[in-house]
């Protein structure tokens, strides 16, 4: 009998879902996946049909054990979206057209209303009616009644990567309502487009245009474009694991947690570790995506280029979170006008899209202000433009300061992006301002050598000219096999010794 549940044990934690153990890119579970997907792959690669059905199968099995029973909610949202997109498409008349995009949107950003704005609109409810309404969890509540669970029927969880998969089906069927792309034939593509497991939980948010071309492509891959899959792949844990987890564990974590307790240096390094640390931690997931896509032969877009570099705050959103920035500015700011009814109007517009930008992150006051922080900087910087024409292209010193300048704009967002509540942002800034600390700064930096260490190691490689990481890319791809072998060996162990914080989720997870 104890054999017999073992071996139950055993094979539910192989098909099993574990919300305490989920499979992301971190856990050694992910590789072991990844060798079976690897393995699998080699004998279907060459036919395109068993290609995309067999990576159809282990997308939607990796979002099972990412997500759990959510893996229904992503097959509802795919089916409704597949649907309206050949409504949109075969619609006789426009006014019909506008009604099946109205329909993607309504049910799209419903559903993540839902699941995002649920417990905020309950509480500005109860508190302006003098109710006490609970929230329900209507997955929960129908998993109990049909499969006898015992979910919390009051607590709803935000399911896994909701955020980027609707942007994606918001974008297929705003495109076909636009002319600029006709749907896709079969069900299986599309599922396949909306589920492709290496960016599916975290991004990059993919156009249709650009991953659907891609599913009727034979596979094609050289050595090069292998060496750079496996070198971002290596370099997107050395960010998470061995720089973000690491400084946020031993550092940032600890001063956010009570920023009385240091000075305003401690204050002001941790602003900075955590800069660092978002930016590792989201451009290493990203980079893994890329990689496991690019082994498997499919090319996703750049997410991130440098964004410490630059010069402004529309500089910066043209380098971070790439993905993001180009869908609202195409699928919002736009729409609302963009630039095409006049200053006043171009400047509303900018705010309402970072305002939403900032609220898509989550239902709490310090994104919506982290989104107003962003807003006003982009009119700020536009006025600029209006004003002092000749003013840029920066150059040379000026070029240097106004790099300076945006970065520490950026920080500061962090600062509401970060923190617990608008208190913690209040007593950070106290102490960078009433007590710096500038006699104690030597023993702080030599406490946390290895974090500080780490720090100007990651803004150094971060600030290296794009064509050097390129040639080190190369370099590194040139190599023998055995030379590879030796550095990644090196990679894992040095991953090895810093992996002292245990389980530490993609930050983006929670969006």
């Amino acid at each position: 009998m104890l054999q017999r549940y073992n071996t139950m044990d055993f094979w539910w934690n192989i098909f099993g879902y574990n919300p305490e153990n989920p499979l992301i890119f971190t856990k050694l579970s992910f590789w072991v996946f990844w060798a079976f997907v690897l393995l699998g792959y080699q004998q279907v690669y060459g036919r395109l049909q068993w290609r995309n059905w067999f990576l159809l199968g282990v997308s939607l099995f990796y979002y099972y054990k990412a997500g759990g029973y959510f893996f229904v909610l992503l097959l509802c949202s795919t089916l409704i979206d597949y649907v309206l997109g050949w409504w949109i498409y075969e619609a006789p008349s426009r006014r019909l057209k506008r009604l099946g995009l109205g329909l993607s949107v309504c049910i799209n950003l419903g559903v993540l209303a839902y699941f995002k704005y649920a417990y905020f609109g309950v509480e500005l409810y109860n508190y302006w009616m003098q109710a006490e309404l609970k929230p329900i969890n209507g997955m929960a509540w129908w998993s109990n009644a049909l499969f006898d669970t015992q979910y919390n029927i009051h607590h709803i969880i935000l399911p896994v990567g909701i955020s980027f998969y609707t942007f994606q089906t918001i974008s297929y069927t705003a495109d076909i309502y636009r002319g600029k792309l006709k749907p896709l034939y079969r069900l299986r593509d599309f599922a396949l487009y909306v589920t492709f497991f290496p960016q599916l939980v975290a991004g990059p948010i993919v156009r249709a245009a650009e991953f659907a071309p891609q599913l009727n492509s034979p596979y094609q891959i050289d050595r090069e474009e292998y060496g750079q899959g496996i070198f971002l792949i290596v370099s997107g844990l050395v960010k998470k694991i061995l720089i973000a987890d690491f400084i946020a564990l031993h550092f940032v974590d600890r001063v956010f947690e009570r920023p009385e307790l240091y000075t305003g240096f401690e204050n002001l390094m941790a602003m900075y570790g955590y800069a660092l640390q978002i930016y590792c931690d989201f451009s290493g997931y990203t980079d893994i995506a890329i990689g496991l896509a690019l082994l498997l032969g499919f090319q996703l877009p750049q997410n991130f280029r440098a964004p410490y570099l630059a010069q402004s705050p529309a500089d910066f959103w043209r380098r971070w979170h790439i993905s993001l920035s180009t869908w609202l500015r195409d699928y919002l700011y736009i729409p609302l006008g963009g630039n095409r009814y006049g200053a006043g109007r171009t400047y509303l517009n900018l705010m309402l899209t970072m305002l939403l930008g900032g609220l898509w992150h989550g239902a709490n006051l310090r994104f919506v202000l982290w989104g107003a922080w962003h807003g006003l900087g982009l009119c700020i910087h536009r006025l600029w433009r209006y004003y002092f024409p000749l003013a840029e292209p920066l150059r040379g010193l000026p070029r240097f300061w106004a790099g300076v300048l945006t970065f520490h704009f950026v920080c500061l967002g962090w600062l509401l992006f970060r923190a617990d509540s608008l208190n913690t942002v209040g007593l950070m800034l106290g102490q960078m301002w009433h007590s710096f600390g500038w006699s104690t700064a030597a023993e702080v930096m030599g406490y946390y050598r290895e974090v500080f260490a780490l720090m100007g190691l990651g803004y150094l490689a971060h600030i290296l000219p794009q064509n050097l990481k390129a040639d080190f890319c190369r370099f590194f791809t040139f190599q023998p096999a055995w030379v590879q072998a030796i550095f990644i060996t090196l990679i894992i162990i040095a991953l090895y010794q810093a992996d002292s914080a245990g389980f530490q989720p993609f930050i983006y997870f929670q969006f």
